[in-house]
């Protein structure tokens, strides 16, 4: 799973929380409460990596944040892999249409399976990371 750093600020004029986060040029939200305020980061996160990746741009790496104020907002596991073939296939160098042959899928089918709002199977990915010379894995481990 990928977790962004997000810094929580207090909004000392209307109350809650401001939402930023500094590994993205763009992106706030708010909420009323710190709960709500994660909720709403999650949502938040969501909608700009997925434009970062509509847009052509590389979605960085999470930076290690530390501090009272930072909390880490968690990708659900399919949108984290989506990000992390989004990155290996701009690592590669190929087309689209180059993996969308390999893959023997018409072209478009390629932006659904970076696109955070598509839910594509995971069988595909599979098939996507190894059509790039990688290989999907799948750690479990004791819930915090």
């Amino acid at each position: 799973m990928l977790y962004f750093n997000a810094l929580f600020e207090p909004d000392t004029e209307k109350g809650g929380f401001v939402v930023t986060f500094p590994d993205f040029k763009w992106g706030v939200t708010q909420g009323n409460t710190e709960k709500e305020a994660l909720d709403m980061a999650v949502g938040a996160l969501q909608m700009i990596v997925d434009d970062y990746i509509e847009n052509g741009q590389p979605v960085p790496t999470p930076r290690k944040l530390r501090g009272r104020k930072y909390r880490a907002v968690r990708l659900p596991g399919l949108q984290s892999a989506k990000v992390e073939l989004y990155n290996v296939f701009l690592a590669s160098g190929i087309r689209k249409a180059e993996l969308a042959r390999r893959l023997d899928i018409p072209s478009p089918n390629i932006d659904r399976l970076f696109s955070l709002r598509h839910q594509s199977r995971l069988d595909q990915l599979e098939a996507a990371f190894k059509a790039l010379g990688k290989e999907l894995t799948i750690d479990i481990r004791d819930a915090a």
